[in-house]
């Protein structure tokens, strides 16, 4: 018998049926394809509910949220005087304003039940807007089976009911107003889920950069004020006691992480990991790979390099005319959009200098698109990946093996990424000259005359 490999390369047709149909089916070669992902939701709606009603419930920060919620609820305005067990209240004020909704509905926090409920929901919705993101990217049947088969992501949601699955909404929630080409509401979204959440501003640079194709140099800068304004509009009353002890906790970019939580660097030395060496390190390293995409793959569509762009810039002015903008803004394709975001956001998961179980909301829905976008439909790759991924993820406490398979597989991740970049590349170099090129990730190969290049 073959192996899973050579059954996938084979040409359609070639293998009996009770193995072709499903392989057509999983590629999205048979039309039932179509039907998966609906499918795909409802069992895990069921699997949702069957994990609330059977499997207890674990307690790490919710009964923490809720004591500072009291405070707050009690008067205090001062951001390092709300605690609670786990310590100091870290995160922005839309993290606030959500749990103490939470605080109200579920009985002071009392019903845990109620909590794990809504949590299922914000689980579920937050799986329809991944699967739509997926499903306007042109992703095959099968990888839509990866979203829903993870026990820590289950766990994160909905025994454990962390804020960063707020935040994951809103990400997902920006992916797919992008896709769309709303760009104002996706702007919206992101700033509210970086009010939950700090860990999002490792993909704002994409998100900036998205904004400056799709809408233009100057909409884009409003839009950048705007998301500026909304986290000034949510943290009023706590600017109003202690500007300064606000922004040092809600967006502490210096905090020092515990080594035994850590995920992903456990199998480093704990003196090199809480060493200022180290820190310096894997922030060089972001910096630069963060770089090399900018510049090899998120500004493709512009056709023009950055170097060329920074004189216009610095005297804030679009580089563009007003019709290269709209050139530029048609080649923003779902799957370009969703590439950068999630190839931005696995970036600094990869360089972060501590994850812990809990960001995994972020990297459990990413990951399968981009290892399906670097090894294309490639069911055994992806299978092994998942694999290594969620037994990585799932070993608690953290070992030497499970933190090498959590970096090794971001790093994958984001290598396959870059692949995918050279052969755009590729691509690019043997279409030059035919009218209407276009690139593998959405972008259009066609390049702006040179004489339609002048400043407005």
């Amino acid at each position: 018998m073959a192996d899973a490999t050579e059954v996938e390369a084979t040409a359609p047709g070639k293998w009996p049926w009770p193995i072709q149909i499903p392989l057509d089916i999983l590629h999205g070669k048979d039309p039932v394809g179509r039907y998966m992902p609906p499918l795909l939701w409802l069992a895990d709606a069921a699997l949702t509910s069957l994990i609330i009603w059977k499997i207890p419930y674990t307690e790490i920060d919710w009964v923490a949220y809720m004591q500072q919620i009291k405070t707050f609820l009690a008067g205090e305005r001062d951001y390092t005087l709300i605690t609670g067990q786990t310590g100091p209240l870290v995160y922005p004020a839309a993290h606030v304003y959500t749990f103490t909704g939470l605080y109200y509905l579920t009985d002071h926090g009392e019903n845990i039940l109620l909590a794990q409920q809504v949590f299922g929901v914000l689980y579920m919705a937050t799986l329809a807007l991944v699967m739509l993101c997926y499903w306007k990217a042109k992703m095959p049947p099968y990888v839509f089976a990866l979203l829903i088969v993870s026990k820590r992501l289950h766990s994160v949601f909905v025994l454990r009911c962390f804020n960063d699955c707020f935040a994951a909404f809103f990400l997902w929630l920006t992916i797919y107003l992008f896709q769309r080409r709303f760009w104002t509401f996706g702007a919206v979204a992101f700033s509210l889920g970086l009010g939950i959440k700090m860990s999002l501003l490792v993909a704002l640079p994409a998100v900036v950069i998205l904004l400056f194709m799709g809408r233009g140099f100057w909409p884009n800068l409003r839009l950048i004020w705007l998301m500026v304004q909304i986290q000034f509009a949510l943290a009023v009353p706590f600017l109003a006691k202690n500007a300064k002890g606000y922004f040092g906790k809600a967006f502490e970019l210096s905090r020092q992480f515990k080594y035994e939580w850590t995920v992903n660097w456990r199998f480093v030395p704990e003196d090199i990991f809480l060493s200022r060496g180290f820190a310096l390190t894997l922030l060089a390293g972001h910096v630069a790979v963060l770089s090399a995409f900018i510049i090899h793959r998120w500004i493709k569509p512009v056709d023009r390099s950055l170097l060329s762009m920074l004189p216009s810039f610095l005297k804030l002015q679009s580089p563009f005319t007003a019709q290269e903008e709209i050139v530029i803004s048609s080649r923003l394709s779902p799957d370009f959009v969703m590439s950068s975001i999630l190839t931005c956001m696995t970036i600094g998961m990869l360089f972060a200098r501590s994850l812990h179980y809990q960001f995994y909301a972020y990297v459990a829905w990413s990951t399968p698109y981009l290892i399906a976008r670097a090894f294309p439909n490639n069911i055994s790759i992806a299978l092994a990946f998942f694999y290594l991924q969620e037994d990585g993820w799932n070993t608690f406490p953290s070992t030497t093996l499970s933190s090498l398979k959590v970096v090794g597989t971001l790093a994958v991740a984001v290598a396959g990424m870059s692949a995918v970049a050279l052969r755009e590349d590729r691509s690019i170099s043997m279409a030059a000259g035919n009218e209407g090129g276009r690139l593998e990730g959405g972008a259009s190969a066609v390049k702006i005359p040179t004489e339609s290049r002048k400043k407005r």
